[in-house]
């Protein structure tokens, strides 16, 4: 888990001196895509939104702005979330 506690926090502020993790919080790693290595807060998320994964609003996917990365549960690893695509 410390592995996990080294990045930046998805949706954190670009002038946030400290975008990392919050302790007791929980997070979750994406990887690939264009949102690869950053950390979602998943802190209040119900046990169906962790099954399910998340469409993460990005600027950087195939869309362009106002498109969408899509993450999926790593079925080995639920810490981590793998990019399954990009959406408008």
């Amino acid at each position: 888990m410390d592995e996990l506690m080294r990045g930046r926090v998805y949706g954190a502020d670009h002038d946030d001196p400290d975008p990392g993790p919050r302790p007791g919080r929980q997070y979750r790693e994406l990887v690939a895509g264009p949102l690869d290595g950053l950390l979602l807060d998943v802190t209040d998320w119900t046990g169906a939104q962790l099954r399910e994964g998340a469409a993460l609003s990005t600027e950087i996917g195939a869309f362009g702005p106002g498109g969408h990365a899509l993450y999926l549960p790593r079925p080995t690893d639920p810490r981590r979330w793998d990019w399954d695509g990009d959406t408008p």
